[in-house]
């Protein structure tokens, strides 16, 4: 009862007029930064963040959070319309959703990803408020083995089951685990993999990788099929701009699926959303293999609702993560760590003795920003649609100018265009080959963290591998993964018998 009297306590900071233009600025800088590739809500936060020193604390904070929201929403609009998502958060959802746009279900597609943001970051924020200590409880409960049994769960999950080909799958991950390690090691101060290129010795970008393997790869796919296949380069604008009742039944399940995985990773620093959105879309194949009538690889809905509430999910937690303990688990939250202590305060369960305006009247208005970003995209589902009625030739060429300007602006390097010229080529090979690019993307994502995780598990027990086995988590997490890789190999079975048959 003293959450809910704090709470409403700062609902009525937050529903100042002046707090309240912040949460809409927030949501529309977010959802614009987010559209374009290769930004996103943690670049918006660190350039506003040297022009709101001469804000209220509580105004700026409200404002960032209104982007961190915003962002995941804008970043998965070009992932469903053009195949090309802002941050990694939003690749899973381009598997099923820029298919359901490429059928004509675009606006479809966006409402799905509305209202899931929306479930996911409204449960999320209920469950800050209320549960936040049990949540900071499980968070301090991993080590070194249980991380590391989150990552290999993540790799072979991802290879199994959302890669159609279980070698193209292994294939692709070990691409992807090969990318993480070049550069310079951080522990012994090697050099891996660079061959004595000074611009590698940092290694190379997600962000690279992302916009060149998704957006620039699949624009020269487009490019090279066009005049064979012009059928396969137009995407249909039609389809109605809401949801049936029957599709909003479908997606309901797996929204709520989705949310539930995407909770408990918004306390575990293992890099926000980009985890638990690869793991929903993955637990939701599994189930549609066990169908009669599979629809993922068609644009099915349940494919794109799971991972949109999924990422969103964690944005809550991830905020009360890192008020309650000062703990960043994203990029996003990591900036705005720095912003708390530009204004001389310190994230921790003291700020919430030392500045509790300032720390309810965030936390209502991660409920107020849901509520906005609700009504301003699900209106405009149709007007985001419209975006494909572009001619194509403009509309790719402007994705292509717009990978090169989102990589450099992350990086100023010439060396990084050069590098993402490469990779969408390297993209279109592997589109050519039908190779999944998900696998390569988790061993990109994870790599590092399950690496740093066995050299420290290692260490701490004098290279017993037998600490990867102690613990009730890590052992959940194994059999949780034995059942996967089981159904899995049910249901790939099932589908061969139904097609010989």
């Amino acid at each position: 009862m003293e959450s809910l009297s704090m709470l409403m306590e700062g609902f009525s900071h937050a529903f100042t007029p002046l707090n309240l233009l912040f949460v809409v600025i927030g949501c529309l800088l977010g959802t614009a930064v987010g559209v374009l590739p290769g930004l996103g809500s943690s670049m918006a936060v660190a350039l506003l963040l040297p022009m709101t020193f001469s804000l209220d604390p509580t105004a700026a904070f409200i404002m960032f959070a209104g982007v961190y929201f915003g962002g995941l929403f804008g970043d998965s609009t070009m992932a469903i319309l053009m195949n090309t998502p802002g941050q990694a958060s939003a690749i899973a959802s381009t598997f099923e959703g820029h298919k359901m746009a490429r059928a004509g279900r675009a606006p479809q597609a966006l409402a799905t990803a509305a209202i899931g943001a929306f479930i996911g970051g409204m449960i999320s924020c209920v469950v800050v408020v209320f549960l936040a200590p049990t949540l900071a409880d499980f968070a301090t409960a991993f080590g070194p083995a249980e991380y590391f049994a989150l990552a290999l769960f993540a790799f072979v999950a991802t290879s199994s089951v959302v890669a159609d080909s279980v070698l193209k799958g292994l294939a692709s991950l070990v691409v992807g685990l090969g990318l993480a390690t070049i550069g310079i090691d951080s522990i012994t101060g090697a050099e891996r993999l660079s061959y004595h290129v000074p611009e590698l010795f940092d290694g190379i970008s997600l962000v690279t990788v992302t916009v060149g393997l998704l957006a620039l790869g699949e624009v020269i796919h487009i490019a090279s099929r066009i005049r064979r296949d012009p059928a396969s380069a137009t995407i249909r604008k039609s389809g109605r701009p809401f949801l049936s009742r029957a599709e909003f039944k479908e997606a309901l399940p797996a929204w709520l699926r989705g949310t539930g995985i995407g909770l408990p990773f918004g306390v575990i620093p293992v890099g926000g959303a980009d985890v638990p959105t690869f793991i929903a879309y993955g637990a939701e194949r599994s189930i549609d293999r066990r169908r009669k009538n599979p629809q993922f690889g068609k644009g099915a809905i349940r494919g794109l609702a799971a991972p949109e509430a999924a990422g969103n999910a964690t944005t809550g937690t991830a905020m009360g993560a890192l008020l309650a303990l000062g703990l960043p688990v994203s990029a996003t939250a990591a900036i705005m760590l720095a912003a708390f202590r530009q204004y001389g305060l310190q994230p921790g369960p003291l700020l919430f003795e030392r500045a509790p305006e300032l720390v309810w009247g965030l936390l209502a208005s991660f409920f107020l920003a849901m509520i906005v970003l609700l009504l301003l995209n699900l209106p405009f589902a149709t007007l985001w649609a419209k975006l494909l009625l572009i001619p194509r030739p403009y509309l790719y060429a402007g994705i292509a100018v717009f990978c090169g300007l989102g990589v450099y602006a992350t990086s100023s390097s010439t060396f990084d265009l050069f590098m993402l010229l490469g990779i969408g080529f390297f993209a279109f090979l592997m589109r050519r080959f039908d190779f999944p690019p998900a696998p390569l993307l988790i061993g990109m994502v994870l790599g590092p963290l399950a690496e740093t995780n066995l050299r420290d598990g290692l260490l701490s027990s004098g290279g017993d591998y037998g600490i990867f086995l102690t613990g009730a988590i890590p052992i959940i997490i194994y059999l949780l993964l034995l059942i996967a890789i089981v159904i899995s190999v049910v249901g790939r079975i099932r589908s061969r018998q139904r097609v010989d048959v």
